[in-house]
């Protein structure tokens, strides 16, 4: 078993301590792509009454950006955009911004918690909802960004006859989006202690 902290309320940890949880935590946080993968393999065969499963529907996403010469760090962003739609059936947006904020820009950051709202353009009113919802956001920097991410990517994903690139493909891309955070309050200390 290797060296645990002692304290059993915060307010009584030690440098020592601390040491210990950081060092922990830098062997936990390099395994990130490694848990994010998995749990992309979740939407494999999750087709929530969709023509393609959850995860074709991610890798055409992807494909569709790379196809289209998109840097990787939106590719990424096409890859994740859905993976929360496991864990917040409600909200999958916030869920794939949080595992993409300390990794990616704040416009593509923008682009992934929003995306739902925008996509809505094309479902909405079938559900009796406003399918301009999006127009809230009119003079946004990221609007006309995010239309084209749903136009061009995300809602032209559903093609069953579509060849995506496999998630191997992408995997040496996500490992490099996740290699280093670029916004955390925990940035200086890691940088301090490289």
């Amino acid at each position: 078993m290797s060296a645990q902290a002692t304290f059993t309320h915060m307010d009584q940890g030690t440098a020592d301590d601390w040491a210990i949880i950081a060092k922990d935590f830098t062997a936990f946080a390099a395994q990130l792509p490694d848990r994010i993968l998995t749990h992309l393999k979740l939407l494999d065969g999750d087709f929530g009454g969709f023509p393609i499963d959850r995860l074709q529907h991610s890798l055409q996403t992807a494909t569709r950006a790379h196809q289209d010469g998109r840097d990787e760090e939106y590719v990424i962003c096409a890859l994740l955009h859905d993976i929360g739609d496991t864990l917040g059936s409600y909200n999958h947006p916030d869920i794939a911004a949080a595992i993409l904020k300390p990794f990616v820009s704040a416009e593509n950051l923008w682009m992934v918690a929003n995306h739902g709202i925008f996509q809505g353009y094309y479902f909405f009113h079938h559900l009796g909802m406003d399918r301009h919802l999006r127009e809230q956001f009119k003079d946004h920097p990221q609007y006309h960004a995010t239309i084209e991410f749903c136009a061009k990517y995300d809602g032209a994903a559903f093609d069953p006859e579509f060849e995506s690139l496999p998630l191997t493909f992408f995997e040496p891309m996500l490992r490099r989006v996740f290699a280093k955070p670029k916004n955390s309050i925990y940035k200086a200390a890691m940088e301090a202690t490289e």
